[in-house]
């Protein structure tokens, strides 16, 4: 087993010295001499108490290497031949910060360590004549060696990817999350039962790793580790976090009837459907029934039943085909339903899935109800704490389901649209203090999968605020807040905006004695899975959000089928606006920071279906479909390049646009693209390196040519003139737009200026697939939607006409070498 050796800390040496001559001189006082030997000494007195790799039979060590407190670790030189870069973290100790690494080492890669070390004792790098003047060299892998305090064999926590506090606390047998070098996994796999760890029949296949379930004590994984390698990570397998318990009430069937006889279903079988992943669906509700033949319920495993047991998916459905029914129901207008349902059982009616990759059970709830090739709006509102803080980092669900959005896992090799709530709060924390700093804590981000990249994420609002006036009880949120039960996200800016966006998830009742409570007054109507006996039920939460999403994102597609799911997402997203109340948390005079706060609560916004139909005579919406090479290999050189990018003459309404002058007209751009990810762990804190591509927009200044502005995005074109240097006028700039796999942003601007902005182009920045290895296999392409709309904000201009005599389809130039 690995041995908990004592760290080996580095006596005496302070801030890092630099080693060189000291006043005119050109020798080393002998302080200097001293300090750099025996800091060198006590870094190989430390490879020295480590196990003989070559002797011992192992394929090599696992090391967990400290740097000094409050420095850098330089990492990237640990990376070398024969050692593996594994995980990153840092420690905070009475407010100083050291960083950690967990590396893997061959018997190579601890003799050209220490080779390193020894070099940084005995040797110089040339002096070298600056201005005149000789400066003395340095030690020799100075950088590396001084930035390094302790090195030790590394115990299982080194390699623990989950919260800490989900580290198997006692050594009895338990299940692990076991994430395997592709190229050494089944032999990993063909050997660990003579370690007495069992491994489980599921798989995830993501670019660097494999990921199985193991079940084995720490003292047996420990030993497999050690004895086997080829483990560049461990977690918690996750389970599926409890569903709510909806509040029942007594309905009279007569409702369902006469709701029933003014539905119009206009859905037919080659329409729009919305696939539900959830509990099942109950077929014997009237208001399912038409739309949801028995053949279309399904379950990820055939063992399981189809019919809803729990009741979670059969209130899904009602919302997804009507939204809240208490309009409806109190309504005597005809009501139309133009999509259909589906239902897959993602888990079984006994419990959740404690032992399973969650990822490989999703993939097989898709790959069951995908026999047959409909346009499908996947719904899932089940999500799981168990990977919580994530901080926004991928798991193996997050990152297969992002794998499943871009076509490259699943029996059908196409893009999917995936819709996932964010899970809801605990009540019971919501005590004391405003309910919005409560939903702000870390401990309330939200659950994982929803931080996939290439999903769109649904958060809850709420618009209900009335209470019975007797009851003595207010409203938790104000009207047009966020829901309570409503998490967010608390990581930085590495990660994509999450939620997408926010719908009507109920409120909750709050007296004189905490917790606050969920109360009928401030809850969403839908449909109960035990009719006849019981008709409606109460719902709430992220989930009902996110099957009122459903229900819109379908109704939209089913309008434009032609459109990819890529740009139905952004078109959807980019609808979506901050209501008053939420941005009366802004301040005064907002800067682009100044909006952190509301995409970690509310995403985008609440989207505005018609405003996603629109374009009218005074709001212009243009959309592109289109592909990109992204990256390329050098005629030159050989190495991996930037080879395309797409340049854009917007077809801009000019003449209408010059008529308006100086008022102000908004501009808004939605750049959306799938990207396949790769979740390896020295990925997870680098956008660049999880995205296998990753596109970014620009838009020329209103006093800047074409070739002043190509010069300015792309090194490749020599500029002509002076720069225009004037500001973007981006709202949300790039630090929050350039995030994630969907790019948004705004700017309000005099419509005379933006009638000179008819530039855009889409440029590629890094992303996996930009290595030689990759490119030598051949150049890969990538789908991208381009949304670009103009508001005048009220003012009555006839944009839509004159763009339309011009240009029916927006067509770009051929793509732009780079």
């Amino acid at each position: 087993m690995p041995r908990n050796l004592p760290h080996f800390l580095l006596k005496d040496l302070g801030k890092p010295h630099p080693f060189q001559a000291k006043g005119g001189g050109g020798g080393k006082t002998p302080s200097d001499v001293l300090n750099r030997s025996g800091h060198a000494q006590a870094l190989l007195q430390a490879i020295d108490q480590l196990p003989a790799v070559a002797t011992d039979g192992l394929p090599g060590v696992y090391l967990e290497v400290k740097g000094r407190p409050g420095e850098p670790l330089a990492k990237d030189s640990l990376g070398s031949s024969g050692i593996e870069l594994l995980r990153s973290t840092a420690e905070v100790v009475n407010g100083s910060t050291t960083e950690i690494a967990t590396v893997f080492a061959t018997a190579q890669g601890v003799e050209n360590l220490r080779k390193k070390i020894e070099k940084f004792e005995t040797e110089d790098t040339p002096d070298r004549v600056k201005d005149g003047e000789i400066i003395p060299g340095r030690p020799k892998n100075a950088n590396l060696v001084q930035s390094l305090a302790a090195i030790t064999e590394a115990g299982l926590r080194a390699l623990w990817r989950g919260p800490q506090e989900k580290f198997p606390a006692d050594n009895g047998a338990t299940h692990w999350e076991i994430w395997l070098e592709p190229g050494e996994a089944e032999a990993f796999i063909a050997k660990a039962a003579a370690y007495q760890v069992q491994i489980g029949d599921d798989r995830l296949h993501f670019p660097e790793d494999v990921v199985v379930i193991g079940l084995a004590t720490r003292d047996h994984i420990a030993l497999a580790v050690r004895r086997l390698g080829s483990v560049r990570a461990l977690a918690a397998p996750a389970v599926t976090a409890d569903f709510f318990d909806a509040l029942e009430v007594q309905e009279q069937a007569a409702w369902v009837q006469n709701l029933a006889q003014r539905t119009t279903y206009t859905g037919g079988l080659n329409g729009g459907y919305v696939t539900l992943l959830d509990t099942g669906v109950s077929r014997a509700h009237p208001l399912i029934a038409p739309v949801l033949p028995s053949q279309d319920r399904h379950a990820a495993d055939p063992a399981w039943g189809l019919d809803d047991v729990k009741g979670h998916g059969t209130q899904l459905a009602g919302l997804a085909l009507f939204g809240d029914l208490t309009p409806s129901l109190q309504s005597t207008t005809p009501v139309t339903v133009s999509h259909r349902l589906e239902s897959v059982k993602l888990m079984p009616d006994g419990g959740p899935n404690p032992h399973h990759l969650l990822g490989v059970v999703t993939r097989h709830a898709i790959n069951t109800v995908e026999q047959t090739v409909r346009r499908r709006t996947f719904t899932m509102a089940v999500t799981t704490d168990e990977d919580t803080p994530h901080d926004g980092a991928p798991t193996s669900w997050s990152t297969e389901i992002d794998q499943l959005a871009a076509g490259v896992s699943g029996d059908r090799a196409a893009p999917r649209l995936i819709l996932i709530s964010t899970g809801n709060t605990n009540n019971s924390m919501f005590t004391a203090g405003h309910y919005l700093d409560i939903c702000d804590l870390p401990e309330n981000e939200l659950e994982s999968p929803a931080q996939a990249w290439n999903a769109i994420s649904v958060g809850a609002y709420t618009e209900k605020t009335m209470l019975p006036p007797n009851e003595g009880l207010t409203s938790v949120a104000p009207f047009g807040d966020l829901s309570p039960s409503s998490r967010t996200a608390s990581w930085t800016s590495t990660w994509p905006l999450k939620p997408d966006i926010v719908l009507e998830g109920g409120n909750w009742a709050a007296d004189n004695l905490p917790p606050p409570l969920r109360h009928g007054w401030l809850s969403l109507l839908t449909t109960h899975h035990a009719y006849p006996q019981r008709s409606f039920s109460f719902t709430h939460d992220t989930s009902a959000a996110t099957a009122i999403a459903a229900k819109q994102i379908t109704e939209l597609w089913s309008d434009y089928p032609l459109l990819w799911p890529e740009t139905v997402r952004a078109l959807y997203v980019a609808s979506a606006r901050w209501t008053p109340q939420m941005q009366s948390h802004l301040p005064a005079n907002p800067n682009k920071g100044s909006y952190a706060r509301l995409f970690q609560r509310y995403g985008y916004g609440v989207p505005d279906l018609e405003r996603a139909h629109r374009s009218a005579s005074n709001a212009l919406t243009l959309i592109v479909q289109d592909v990109i090479i992204p990256y390329g290999l050098s005629e030159q050189t050989g190495g991996d390049v930037h080879k395309e990018m797409r340049l854009f003459t917007l077809p801009w309404p000019v003449e209408e646009l010059r008529k308006l002058g100086t008022a102000n007209v908004t501009l808004r751009v939605a750049l959306s693209s799938f990207v396949a990810p790769n979740p390896a762990e020295a990925s997870r804190g680098s956008r660049y390196r999880y995205a296998s591509h990753n596109l970014r927009f620009k838009l020329n200044r209103a006093g800047e040519n074409a070739q002043q502005f190509m010069a300015r995005i792309s090194k490749a074109v020599e500029p002509v003139g002076p720069q225009v240097e004037e500001e973007d006028l981006w709202d949300f700039g790039s630090i929050r737009r350039d995030v994630g796999s969907l790019h948004i942003d705004q700017l309000t601007c005099r419509a005379s200026d933006l009638a000179r902005r008819n530039l855009l182009a889409i440029h590629p920045v890094a992303g996996w697939w930009k290595s030689k290895k990759i490119l030598e296999e051949g150049e890969k392409e990538a789908r991208f939607a381009l949304i670009v709309e103009i508001d005048t904000q009220g003012i009555e201009a006839d944009l839509y006409t004159e763009v339309q005599a011009a240009v029916t389809v927006l067509n770009a130039t051929q793509p732009i070498i780079i």
